[in-house]
């Protein structure tokens, strides 16, 4: 796991502790030190005193000589203190350094024991190991030692499980089963919810400590998050959490039960892949930033349920759906802004469900559709505003479904559908408005798109680029 391979990777905690220099090689240097700091007081005070040179005939009186007396005793008695504080310091140190031992060796008696735990046969025992677990995570005496209470938690919901056994089915003559397969069929069915709840206790302990902000106590904000083909049947909460540093892996995970939400989630930095999930259930993203970093839905299977990004704002960084495929349920942008950073649709599918962008704001940033495919459901940019930044279709293939950029408003930037395919479905354009930025349908292939001329006008404007046989003829 990478936090396991970051962990490895570090020496280890008593050992920094105890990189201590020998007594005579800290002392040699604090008092060379002394001795700079001395001289160059001594020399400021000469200078500052504006002293040309010193009287070499002048004689020694008494007051002169006593307060050199005082001067070698303040010497003295300086070294005294500069050696108690190097020795004061070292046993300071060597203290910390045992402390941490031995709060190191009391972590991993408990970190034993709560593994131990976690291998029970009882639900009860095991959902006790999964806070035990969660508690030294908070106490952890560094983040290598918290790191690995996590991997360990995100490990068990890596873990195979059983399914769920279902309803009993009646005998072939509609008669109920005999009791006794009823009550061993009663009793698989409350094994299974049973460890269910300790999968659903983890997965909420991993949200509440998330969304703790990062420094405070019990936080697990920068820490890595192993959750690979982990299936999410039950409510994982990320509201208002900061993804700012880290790894958190959802690759191939599925979706496939009540709410996952991130809902005002920040991500500004670290990176959060949900490359190869299936989504399924209702994952919700409303009011989410997305300021910098990576958030990957690469090869994302979007089949059913919903995915919700409305609201949501894109002022940086990447986020990847290169590779997805949307065939069914609905992934909702509606009223999401885009001002910044790059998202990316390069080579998705669109052959079912529904894809909202109605009122998005394209402001800044790229949003590419290069090489997409659209054959079936519906993807929505109705009152959509292009006002700045690049929204490319180039390469794109709309050959089923249906594509509305109705009451859409272009006044800026660049929207390219240079080298698109339209063989079929509907593309529409109806009551869109082109006012200004530039609009390219250069080397397309196929008929004009449903009202495109008309919402154009006539004479073309020089921002909008059509195909020569899309006009109509002159007189």
């Amino acid at each position: 796991m990478t936090g396991n391979r970051r962990w490895q990777q570090r020496p280890a905690p008593g050992e920094r502790e105890l990189r201590l220099w020998k007594v005579g090689r800290a002392l040699g240097v604090t008092f060379a030190a002394a001795l700079l700091a001395a001289g160059g007081i001594f020399y400021g005070l000469v200078h500052l005193l504006e002293i040309e040179e010193i009287d070499s005939t002048a004689k020694l009186d008494a007051k002169t000589l006593f307060d050199l007396v005082k001067f070698s005793f303040g010497v003295v008695a300086g070294a005294g203190a500069l050696v108690a504080l190097v020795v004061a310091y070292r046993r300071q140190r060597v203290d910390e350094a045992g402390a941490h031992r031995e709060a190191t060796r009391l972590h991993t008696e408990r970190f034993s024991q709560a593994v131990d735990k976690l291998g029970s046969d009882s639900p009860a025992v095991r959902l006790g190991g999964v806070h035990a677990l969660a508690g030294l995570a908070d106490d952890a005496p560094d983040d290598s030692l918290r790191q690995t209470c996590i991997d360990v938690l995100c490990a068990y919901l890596r873990l195979p499980f059983p399914a769920d056994p279902g309803d009993l089915p009646v005998l072939p003559d509609g008669s109920p089963p005999p009791e006794d397969q009823r009550d061993a069929h009663q009793d698989r069915k409350d094994r299974y919810r049973a460890f269910r709840e300790v999968r659903h206790t983890i997965l909420r302990l991993v949200g509440d400590h998330y969304r703790i902000p990062q420094g405070t106590h019990r936080s697990w904000q920068g820490c890595d998050l192993d959750l690979t083909g982990v299936t999410i049947d039950g409510p994982l909460d990320f509201t208002g959490a900061e993804f700012a540093d880290g790894r958190v892996d959802f690759r191939g995970a599925t979706f496939s039960g009540l709410l996952v939400r991130f809902v005002g989630a920040v991500f500004s930095g670290g990176s959060v892949n949900f490359g190869f999930a299936k989504f399924a259930g209702i994952v919700d993203f409303d009011d989410a930033v997305f300021s910098g970093g990576d958030v990957g839905f690469g090869w994302a299977v979007f089949s059913g349920g919903r995915v919700d990004f409305g609201d949501a704002k894109f002022s940086g960084g990447h986020v990847d759906f290169n590779g997805a495929t949307f065939s069914g349920g609905r992934v909702d942008f509606g009223h999401a802004k885009f001002s910044g950073g790059h998202v990316d649709f390069n080579g998705a599918t669109f052959s079912g469900g529904r894809v909202d962008f109605g009122h998005a704001k394209f402001s800044a940033g790229i949003v590419a559709f290069k090489g997409a495919k659209f054959s079936g459901g519906r993807v929505d940019f109705g009152a959509a505003v292009f006002s700045g930044g690049h929204v490319a279709f180039e390469g794109a293939v709309f050959s089923g479904g249906d594509v509305d950029f109705g009451w859409a408003e272009f006044s800026g930037g660049d929207v390219a559908f240079e080298g698109a395919v339209f063989s079929g479905g509907d593309v529409g354009f109806g009551w869109a408005v082109f006012s200004g930025g530039h609009m390219d349908f250069s080397a397309t292939t196929g008929p004009a798109p449903l009202m495109l001329l008309r919402a154009v006008g006539t004479p073309v404007p020089p921002e909008v680029r059509l195909r020569t046989d899309w006009l109509p003829a002159g007189p």
